[in-house]
């Protein structure tokens, strides 16, 4: 019997999974990884940022519903599974001071209990790895912080038999992610490839403003390649309707100069419970042939 791979990678919103890491996901599905989207919330207070969709009744009316149905087509395009946590939206505040959170929303849920839902599917799937953000969220949505809490403590509970007793049978997942797609070196090498090839960049006013709206310090030790993914990506991408403009800064830069450029998608090794060498090419690196891996 041949032994399966199970990833789970963990989200704040529906369009997040097709942004951060979707080729790597579309990879390991083609090479028979179990792979399982988690959806912490439904993107209830989520801004239509696609002008042509912008000012439609029906999908203002119903967003809830909307994101959910193209949650469905993006999950069915990347060929992965997906479970909702079931937490509403926080919204990204605004203005100076920021406002408060609107009550009951994710961001504003005790960390120890949002992550007891998580905890039972890790133990019901029993993912050997585990993707998420990292403290800053990628970037400081109050969604994707608390995703991040809620992972780091659902990844140390999840095997210990005393803590939350009721989410089904101890699960130790041995190696967890921080998405780190969006970095600097990765910025750096597009931009320059596009004015090389005398074409326009999206990324000159991005590195002007990088120290200001990036966390720094990160380390990137992953580099999955996947670039023959990355047409699969963008599809699930577009999938999400009402949060991407196909004619959008997304899509600016030509597919076979991100092929030939950058052709990985990058993370950052937060928690590893097995030997592993760095840098990697593989989230599975150190488990495909370790005692431990079930």
């Amino acid at each position: 019997m041949t032994k399966q791979l199970r990833l789970m990678a963990v989200h704040a919103h529906p369009d997040d999974e097709s942004s951060k890491g979707a080729a790597t996901m579309a990879k390991y599905v083609s090479e028979g990884v179990d792979v399982l989207v988690v959806t912490c919330t439904g993107g209830e207070r989520g801004s239509i940022l696609n002008p042509k969709l912008q000012g439609d009744a029906y999908i203002e009316e119903n967003i809830h519903e909307v994101r959910a149905k193209e949650m469905a087509e993006a999950r069915e395009i990347l060929g992965v599974r997906q479970e909702w946590l079931g937490f509403v939206d926080s919204g990204l505040p605004e203005g100076d001071p920021l406002p408060p959170l609107p009550e009951g929303c994710f961001g504003l849920q005790d960390v120890e209990a949002a992550a007891e839902p998580l905890v039972a599917l890790i133990r019901s799937f029993k993912p050997h790895v585990i993707t998420t953000y990292d403290e800053n969220g990628g970037y400081p949505h109050p969604d994707h912080i608390m995703t991040h809490k809620i992972s780091m403590v659902a990844y140390e509970a999840a095997g210990d038999p005393e803590r939350y007793p009721d989410a089904g049978e101890p699960w130790t997942p041995l190696k967890l992610y921080y998405n780190q797609g969006f970095n600097r070196p990765r910025t750096v090498a597009l931009h320059e490839a596009l004015l090389a090839r005398g074409l326009e960049s999206p990324y000159g006013e991005w590195l002007e403003r990088w120290d200001e709206m990036e966390r720094v310090g990160r380390t990137l030790t992953t580099f999955v390649p996947c670039a023959e993914f990355f047409p699969v990506r963008d599809k699930a991408l577009i999938a999400h309707a009402t949060q991407i403009d196909p004619e959008g800064g997304w899509f600016r830069v030509p597919m076979d100069v991100q092929q030939e450029v950058w052709p990985t998608e990058d993370y950052e090794l937060a928690q590893s419970r097995v030997q592993t060498s760095i840098p990697e090419s593989d989230l599975f690196a150190g488990i495909r042939d370790n005692d431990r891996y079930e």
